[in-house]
């Protein structure tokens, strides 16, 4: 339906505003306490909530959105107990729900829209939204708005729509005009709009640009900047089976029962994120709905010849990201699917982001979609990082000294400079996986002769020469609204980020190497090596290098800790069987766990039971409740691996095991 030309509050419609103080959400909620923005400050509400707190995976098992719904913001856990009783937000008789800065951030479930419009909201106020959100927003047709533009709707203004759209680029104000996508997709289809042309004339582009600007549909010359609004094709995609059964739906709803799918050899489908949902308590009782998931995405992949990566007797091939890259993704494609990962496709210098089912039912039957060209941030490496540093603890100092300022906000992150050629593919591969957990856009690396080595080993039917064509790097002069960033790799050092969000990093002590004196020491209950962050080839020579280095000192896992790593793929545990590595981990007390998604979204061995447990892990993101109710530290697999020895947290440095020598005799 399309929103009114002036949006005026209901009269019959509540407001809710959530606070950083619970108790004024409880009565809100409970009909007793109605609040005004004046009344308030921005510093008042909330900040970061993402999505698992909205929709947590559990309620994600629902694939209708009516469903979803009714346990709208369950992940939001206040002294152990849901804040939003199920109905919560429906029976308050809400229209508007406020926040404070970055709304949505995390993982890219549209589910935590749809939750919202079917409880009746159909305006988002905060500071600041994170991109994927943002677009989920959009193309369900929920207006975002500013906390100036809410009192002055509670003081009675009526506002023009087109204040609400007028920051967005011009396809995206048609589509907000319509009340969404689907609504514009038929109003195109029909001739009912015409969509505007870009004309950007020849310049210096960015990495991400170029991309761009070669999948712009259309004749001519080829060039854009950021904020033009373009239509381009798409190379391919995938879904998996926490999305493809709303993808599926919605594609009968929108489209009719014999729809059909554009390009179905590149669009592929995996079932790799609730493998494992059976092996957790609190997951079991979900079994039946999890069941449903995956039976739907068989009938939407015999439905559209999609390629398939179902798992085999039970095993899964492995997680989508890890797989995609290494038989999907290549040199200058524009890729898209349902997961925030999606972005680690960048390794294999194409541009990858995720997108919410609505966009991706959308684009997977038309093989099109429309973008706003964000603007990019770029990041030279310099030097080599030290021997117990990896990429991960990289992306860590990113996320504190440039994510928390905001300046990767919705930019595409561009990695490039003579620092890259150090790093292996599968430590440029957590660049750009952990580009989401920046609330980027995305990110890219510059393609060299590893990059294509590494495709060759994977691909050797490929025509590598081709995929050169086919890679892009920044012109000379290209401009990056958020600057350009030298790091010199050899100055970090190993980093842990407190629980909480990912941007909580807290550097080793650079004359030492120990952290600081809240972390080190800090008893742990788990330690999780594993996820598409941290489950590749190279972190698993990082796990056992550590795990040998004990087992050679006469060590195991400590006593009181459960040491689970998982592999990322198939490929990846079969290369640690060929190089000997099982033995070691098993020779430890390691828990080895076939490949799959799991303990990262709460869905498999390595989440935690109780509040008072500790988990240091290598996954990617460390929200509240995300990976069990415990405490959970983001680290390195050296920290991981390390702790697991000492039974509390530590940084991993070589020899760390090494008896000291005895005195001598007098």
């Amino acid at each position: 339906m399309k929103p009114p030309e002036t949006v005026r509050l209901a009269p019959d419609k509540r407001i809710l505003f959530l606070t950083k103080d619970p108790e004024l959400i409880r009565r809100q909620l409970a009909g007793t306490l109605d609040l005004r923005m004046e009344e308030l400050n921005v510093d008042d509400l909330l900040d970061d909530i993402n999505t698992d707190a909205m929709t947590p995976a559990w309620v994600c098992f629902n694939h209708r959105p009516e469903d979803l719904a009714r346990e709208a913001y369950a992940g939001l856990i206040v002294d152990g107990e849901r804040l939003f009783d199920r109905d919560a937000l429906i029976d308050g008789n809400f229209e508007v729900i406020v926040s404070g800065l970055r709304k949505g951030v995390g993982s890219s479930r549209e589910t935590a829209v749809q939750a919202e419009k079917w409880s009746g909201i159909r305006l988002a106020i905060a500071a600041s939204f994170a991109p994927i959100h943002a677009r989920n927003n959009i193309n369900q047709g929920v207006l975002m708005g500013d906390h100036g533009q809410l009192e002055r709707l509670q003081n009675g203004e009526g506002i023009p729509l087109a204040e609400f759209y007028r920051a967005y680029d011009p396809i995206t104000q048609i589509v907000v005009q319509q009340g969404g996508l689907f609504p514009f997709s038929k109003a195109l289809a029909a001739g009912e709009i015409e969509l505007p042309r870009p004309t950007t004339g020849r310049r210096a582009m960015t990495m991400a640009e170029k991309i761009l600007a070669r999948h712009l549909m259309g004749d001519g010359e080829k060039y854009v900047k950021p904020g033009d609004a373009v239509v381009v094709e798409v190379d391919g995609g995938y879904s998996h089976e926490f999305t493809t059964a709303q993808v599926h739906y919605f594609l009968q709803q929108e489209f009719g029962a014999d729809y059909k799918i554009h390009n179905p050899g590149r669009f592929a489908v995996f079932e790799d994120h609730l493998i494992y949902a059976d092996e957790v308590d609190r997951m079991r009782p979900f079994i039946p709905k999890i069941d449903t998931l995956r039976e739907l995405q068989r009938d939407f992949q015999h439905h559209t010849g999609a390629q398939d990566f179902s798992a085999q007797h039970g095993v899964s091939p492995g997680i989508c990201h890890e797989v995609a890259r290494e038989v999907l993704i290549n040199p200058g494609d524009f890729i898209q699917a349902t997961d925030s990962h999606t972005c680690m496709g960048g390794v294999n210098n194409a541009l990858a982001w995720g997108v919410g089912a609505t966009e991706y039912a959308n684009l997977v039957h038309s093989g099109f979609t429309q973008v706003e060209v964000p603007e990019s941030i770029r990041f030279e490496l310099t030097g080599r990082l030290p021997p117990e540093v990896t990429a991960k603890d990289l992306m860590l100092h990113i996320l504190l000294h440039h994510a928390r300022e905001q300046q990767t906000l919705n930019r595409v992150m561009e990695f490039t400079g003579p620092g890259v050629t150090t790093l292996s593919m599968d430590e440029r591969a957590t660049l750009t996986n952990m580009a989401t957990e920046c609330t980027a856009r995305t990110a890219i690396v510059l393609a060299d002769e590893m990059t294509f080595r590494w495709l060759a080993q994977w691909r050797p039917e490929v025509d590598i020469e081709a995929f050169k064509e086919r890679a892009v790097a920044p012109d000379e002069g290209a401009e990056y609204a958020g600057g350009i960033h030298t790091i010199d790799l050899s100055t970090l050092r190993p980093m842990v980020a407190d629980p909480g969000d990912p941007d909580h990093g807290i550097p080793s002590d650079p004359t030492n190497g120990a952290f600081v004196d809240e972390v080190a020491g800090t008893p742990i209950d788990i330690a999780y090596g594993g996820s598409c962050t941290a489950g590749k080839i190279d972190d698993l020579r990082f796990y056992h290098r550590v795990v040998s280095e004990a087992v050679d000192a006469g060590l195991q896992v400590h006593e009181e800790v459960r040491f689970l790593i998982q592999f990322g793929s198939r490929a990846v545990e079969e290369y640690c069987r060929g190089h000997h590595m099982i033995e070691a981990f098993e020779k430890a007390g390691v828990t080895l766990i076939q490949p799959g998604c799991g303990a990262c979204i709460g869905c498999g061995p390595g989440v935690s039971e109780s509040p008072d447990q500790v988990t240091i892990s290598a996954i990617n993101r460390n929200y509240k409740g995300r990976s069990g109710p415990g405490r959970l530290y983001l680290a390195s697999p050296y920290t991981v691996a390390a702790s697991a020895f000492t039974g509390h947290i530590a940084a991993y440095k070589p020899g760390m095991f090494r008896q000291p020598a005895a005195e001598p005799v007098q």
